[in-house]
C-alpha cells in the first residue's frame, strides 16, 4: 500500500473499492488490522496530542475521510485518489458481512441508538451478522474487560462510534487483546446517521466538500469551535507546510 505523509499524518492511498477488497483479504486470511481515518480537526488535534498522533500513525491502514485532506495532498504535491468517508466504509462493509458470511461487533453511542443501528441492520440485512454491541459509556479501567468482550465475541468486524481521540487511543493501546478482531475501526458518529439522529448531507454537498458545513447548520453553536476554528487552523498548517517545501 503506498503511503504518503503530510503535515506529520501517515495516509493509505487507496480507493474505496481498495479499501474493501483490503479487508476482505484481511478476514479471508485469518489476519488482523486496525483502521483509522483521518480528517482536518483531527490532523489539527494531532499536532499537540502525542498520544492521538500515536494511535493514528500506527494504525495499520489511515483513509482520507475528510475532503480538505485531499485537497491537500494535492496542494503538496502528493495526491491521494479520493475521499473514503468512514460511515461510506462501514456502510459498504455492512453489506460485505451479509455476501461472505462475516459478523460485526457494534460499540459506541448511547443505548438506544445502539440499539437502533443493530435492529435497523438485523432487519435490512439478517441477524446473523450480528457478534454483538454495547453502548459507549464506561470507565478508563473498564477498557480491557470490554475488548475483551469484543475479542471473544467471535467478531470478524469491529465498529467503535465515540469521538476522537477516545476510539482511536482505546484501539491502539488495546490491540493486543483485538487481534482476535480481523477488522478494527472507528467510524466517529455513524451510528447516529444510521438511527436517524443526524442527517448526512446531500449528496452534491458530499462531493463539494461540504458536509462538514451541512452538519455545523444542524447544530452551529456545538460545532462552531470544531469546523470554523479548526479548519482554519488547518489551512495554516497547509499553507505552513507548503512554505516548507
Amino acid at each position: 500500500m503506498r503511503k504518503i505523509k503530510i503535515i506529520n499524518t501517515i495516509i493509505n492511498s487507496l480507493t474505496l473499492n481498495e479499501t474493501i477488497d483490503l479487508i476482505i483479504s484481511t478476514i479471508n486470511e485469518k489476519k488482523s488490522i486496525n483502521h483509522t481515518v483521518v480528517n482536518a480537526g483531527k490532523i489539527v488535534l494531532m499536532q499537540s496530542d502525542k498520544v492521538l498522533a500515536q494511535s493514528v500513525n500506527e494504525a495499520d491502514v489511515i483513509n482520507a475521510d475528510g475532503q480538505s485532506i485531499v485537497w491537500a495532498s494535492k496542494i503538496l504535491g502528493q495526491p491521494l485518489p479520493e475521499r473514503v468517508a468512514g460511515i461510506d466504509l462501514m456502510e459498504e462493509l455492512v453489506k460485505v458481512a451479509e455476501k461472505e458470511n462475516f459478523k460485526i461487533f457494534f460499540f459506541g453511542a448511547k443505548e438506544e441508538v445502539i440499539a437502533s443501528v443493530v435492529n435497523k441492520y438485523s432487519e435490512k440485512y439478517s441477524t446473523d451478522i450480528i457478534a454483538g454491541y454495547r453502548n459507549g459509556y464506561f470507565k478508563k479501567e473498564e477498557e480491557r474487560t470490554i475488548a475483551e468482550e469484543i475479542a471473544n465475541s467471535g467478531a470478524n468486524i469491529l465498529f467503535v462510534a465515540i469521538s476522537s481521540p477516545t476510539k482511536e487511543n482505546f484501539l491502539h493501546q488495546n490491540r493486543d487483546i483485538l487481534s482476535k478482531v480481523n477488522f478494527t475501526m472507528g467510524v466517529g458518529g455513524s451510528f447516529d446517521v444510521v438511527a436517524g439522529k443526524v442527517k448526512r448531507a446531500p449528496l452534491w454537498m458530499q462531493k463539494l466538500g461540504l458536509e462538514w458545513f451541512y452538519r455545523f447548520l444542524q447544530e452551529p453553536r456545538r460545532m462552531f469551535k470544531r469546523y470554523f476554528v479548526g479548519n482554519t487552523k488547518f489551512i495554516m498548517l497547509v499553507i505552513r507546510e507548503l512554505l516548507r517545501k
